[in-house]
């Protein structure tokens, strides 16, 4: 039995059948950012970014940014008008107070915080230093849905928050934006904007569905998921859906003012966060546990409040281990390894290396420790694979 057909584990949870049966008891309102007054939502994160500049009026202003991001983001705030600066990030995630402080100059308009997965940056610092330089602080927390520092949730801090649900949530879409003090008042919502072609939702639904059973249906299920796939590339193809989802890595000013999709909504209500924050906790902690030992954690401990996106784990060549990991059957992601042209890492030695030895491992709630285990598993046998293919030959 070929390794793939023994294991498979999506890089994000996925939507169980059920789900889309049960609508839910919509707990989910009363949890932050969705019990945020005048909380927006967009059909990605990045069309909240995109609004939030027009919202902050940075058009024609700089916004200083980590040298550590996607790529995306910058595109957002690039495309809305905004210039953007860089700043140091080191080599634990960790953000450089002294650089921002050095880099704020008269033309500076903004400042932008990543919590980075699911981890608190210093929120509280960047706010005073925001408040001292008179400008707003934009709080990015595409990673960090649900996360707190303490008592204090992520998203709360920053003149804007900016949330990605379908990173946590199973869902298939969806960006929320919320808004501090004065500006919860300002300017239209995006209540009202309209949301992806229903086909173009089905077809990400249908994808998770399958994923899904692939995850808990065993051989049969993966087997399934492989036929189903196979049938569907014909039927998508001469169905004509829009490719909302197509190129998904950048920005698209054409999808700037699209909303949620009903099928999100919906799926929302059948949230349930205080398990899923459990689980990921759980899941996070059983790994680090299992491969401390082969690879120092970028992040040794896991405080109160944070819920994780992944498990980052450090390695040689993240691209080389997210191959050898796939081929396991096992959705592990080269996390970040291109950032935006515009940022020139020769000035930031901590990001570029990050950019090629973190790899993204799936920690997610429907991870059960025998997957877990099974992930473990596989991590170790990949590296002491490569530590041999390494070592000098006897002479």
């Amino acid at each position: 039995m070929t390794p793939e057909a023994r294991l498979f584990v999506p890089a994000f949870p996925t939507i169980r059948p059920e789900a889309l049966l049960w609508p839910g008891n919509g707990a989910i309102s009363g949890q932050h950012p969705f019990s945020a007054p005048g909380a927006r939502y967009f059909y990605f994160a990045r069309n909240a970014i995109w609004r939030a500049v027009k919202l902050l009026g940075l058009e024609a202003g700089e916004v200083l940014v980590p040298a550590y991001h996607h790529g995306v983001e910058i595109e957002a705030l690039i495309d809305a008008g905004a210039r953007v600066r860089f700043y140091r990030i080191g080599p634990q995630c960790q953000l450089d107070l002294e650089d921002v402080a050095r880099k704020i100059g008269p033309q500076t308009k903004a400042l932008y915080l990543t919590h980075f997965f699911g981890f608190p940056g210093p929120v509280r610092e960047m706010r005073e230093l925001a408040r001292r330089h008179g400008v707003p602080l934009i709080e990015d927390c595409a990673l960090a849905l649900f996360s707190a520092d303490g008592e204090l949730p992520l998203g709360v801090t920053g003149d804007v928050g900016i949330f990605c649900l379908y990173k946590v949530l199973a869902v298939p879409d969806g960006g929320v934006l919320v808004r501090r003090g004065e500006l919860a008042e300002r300017a239209p919502g995006a209540a009202s904007l309209p949301p992806p072609p229903l086909a173009s939702s089905l077809a990400v639904v249908a994808s998770s569905l399958l994923r899904n059973v692939a995850l808990r249906g065993g051989v049969a299920g993966r087997a399934l998921r492989r036929l189903v796939l196979r049938l569907g590339k014909r039927a998508v193809s001469a169905s004509r859906i829009e490719p909302v989802l197509a190129g998904t890595q950048h920005f698209d000013r054409r999808h700037a003012n699209l909303g949620v999709s009903r099928l999100t909504r919906r799926l929302l209500r059948a949230q349930d966060v205080p398990t899923l924050v459990s689980r990921r906790r759980r899941n996070y902690l059983y790994l680090l546990e299992r491969l401390r030992d082969v690879s120092a954690p970028l992040f040794p401990a896991l405080p109160p409040g944070v819920v994780p996106l992944c498990y980052p784990l450090l390695v040689d060549d993240n691209r080389r281990m997210m191959e050898e990991l796939v081929a396991r059957g096992i959705e592990a992601v080269d996390f970040w390894r291109e950032g935006h042209p515009a940022c020139d890492l020769s000035g930031f030695p901590d990001v570029a290396r990050l950019r090629t030895t973190v790899l993204e491992v799936p920690c997610h709630q429907d991870l059960t420790l025998e997957t877990l285990e099974a992930i473990a598993d596989a991590i170790r046998d990949v590296l002491a694979e490569q530590a041999r293919l390494v070592l000098p030959k006897a002479s």
